[in-house]
């Protein structure tokens, strides 16, 4: 082929790396910002923090004035020569002290008489508590038991098929199989489940609900006199305590309502999840990035001002550049300085987007800092982006991972963005709106005759707002709230 020349045009996009950089810091949550900004602090010689250059001029301060003082006296190169002879005179390489250091402190690992075996190797970071899992705590106990290797190895799997709500639901039949041990039978498998059982928190390991409720009746003590009557309950008429079938329960135990009703109580206080007594993860805290307040019958936003440090370009480093000097140390320093610039302007940027929006979110949801969840207004991204005059992909990132501590709590930002619904009067509902009314109404309604999903329509169109049966269903399982029939309970 023929080698030619053509002109075509086009258009694409191209991204900055200082515009890059924006948008990466702009997404941010707030942990993630500190950790960027640790990292930049490292990394480019140009950075300091307010608080350290604050701390420098505060050290240098008291010495230079203490030696201006000392050379303006007269004779005192004399004095101090003579008070300098006579405290090392007096003065011994050790003060008596009446205590020891280990009656006032504690020893730790790599500190005082095990110092030289252990030497620098010591991490401070692994003596912190680390979190105890479910599997953990159950091992533990196992390895207590005193098990032979064989039964050993049958609660090993067993514990391991444990899941977090601590339910077995993995059958005998499996376990055996993996196992892959001839000598192990379901009976066999089926005796250490059951010392496994007996295994604090109780009701752990067992395969459905009615039979974790069984082991926890059975478990309790003989001060509750309803004991017995529980755990007939429970381990013969389950499905008719399901159902809340009250009559029928009564008729086949021969038992008066008080009696049923006593028994029931018994039940509730059982817990359905015994894995959940055990702790697993530790708790991830969050920082919110604004504090919202009223002051003066305005509600007011503000930067959380420990959310991140305050930076600015060292001084003394950047009086070093040289500007007709080309040499390698010259160029870094003056890369490093734009780049501390740029990195200083994009945190600047990053947190005046995020002001502007907070305040745009809070002048729209007014009547939610006054009134709660049930005054909440529709909101939308396109709502806030036309509201700051910035495109919608920009308040998505603004509002993802960034929270607000408020007076009725730390929300994120997201939260309050939501659908709507029609209304009779021509109006729009929320749906936060509409979930904190259905919550309310399923909080008020009679233990024995709980509001169907129909029902919680037609009041909620009493009331003005035109919402189906299957958007309360979808609102209501947003929520965890089980249907009417679940929620059913014996007065």
């Amino acid at each position: 082929m023929k080698p030619t020349l053509q002109l075509r045009l086009g258009q694409h996009l191209t991204m900055t790396p200082q515009l890059q950089q924006a948008i990466k810091l702009l997404q941010l949550s707030t942990l993630d910002l500190k950790q960027e900004i640790q990292d930049a602090l490292e990394s480019n010689l140009m950075l300091e923090t307010e608080e350290e250059r604050a701390a420098v001029e505060g050290a240098e301060k008291p010495d230079n004035a203490a030696n201006e003082t000392a050379s303006d006296a007269p004779g005192n190169d004399i004095n101090n020569e003579q008070e300098i002879r006579i405290e090392s005179q007096d003065m011994p390489d050790e003060l008596p002290v009446d205590t020891a250091w280990e009656e006032l402190y504690d020893s730790a690992p790599g500190v005082g008489a095990t110092a030289s075996s252990a030497g620098d190797s010591s991490d401070y970071l692994a003596q912190q508590s680390s979190s105890e899992s479910l599997q953990d705590y159950l091992t533990w106990q196992m390895q207590l038991s005193h098990l032979n290797p064989l039964d050993q190895q049958i609660a090993e799997a067993i514990i391991d098929s444990i899941d977090d709500d601590g339910y077995l639901h993995t059958s005998i039949e499996d376990i055996v199989a993996a196992i892959d041990d001839p000598e192990v039978e379901a009976e066999e498998v089926e005796a250490v489940l059951h010392r496994i059982q007996a295994f604090d928190p109780p009701g752990v390991a067992a395969r459905d609900p009615r039979e974790s409720l069984l082991i926890q009746a059975r478990q309790l003590g003989n001060e509750f006199d309803s004991r017995e009557l529980v755990i007939e309950i429970l381990g013969k008429h389950f499905d008719l305590l399901a159902n809340g079938d009250q009559a029928a329960l009564k008729r086949k135990l021969k038992i008066s309502d008080e009696e049923l009703a006593e028994a029931a109580s018994l039940i509730r206080s059982l817990n359905p999840h015994p894995g959940t007594a055990i702790p697993g993860a530790p708790p991830s805290y969050i920082e919110p990035d604004v504090f919202v307040s009223k002051v003066n019958g305005k509600w007011v936003v503000e930067l959380n001002p420990e959310a991140a440090p305050r930076l600015r370009v060292n001084a003394t480093y950047a009086n070093m550049i040289r500007r007709a000097d080309n040499s390698s140390d010259n160029v870094t320093m003056k890369n490093h300085l734009q780049e501390a610039r740029w990195f200083i302007k994009s945190l600047r940027s990053r947190n005046e987007t995020l002001l502007k929006v907070a305040r745009a979110i809070v002048d729209v949801q007014q009547n939610f800092f006054e009134y709660g969840e049930e005054a909440m207004k529709p909101l939308v991204l396109r709502d806030i982006a036309e509201a700051v005059e910035m495109h919608e992909s920009t308040i998505s990132r603004v509002t993802t991972q960034k929270y607000m501590h408020t007076p009725r709590g730390t929300l994120e930002f997201k939260y309050f963005f939501s659908s709507h619904v029609g209304t009779t009067g021509g109006g729009e509902a929320s749906a936060t709106a509409i979930r904190a009314l259905i919550k309310k109404l399923i909080a008020a309604e009679k233990p024995n005759k709980p509001l169907s999903d129909n029902k919680i329509a037609t009041i909620l169109a009493e009331q003005g707002i035109k919402v189906a049966r299957r958007t309360v269903a979808k609102y209501r399982e947003s929520m965890n709230i089980p249907p009417s029939n679940e929620r059913k309970r014996l007065a």
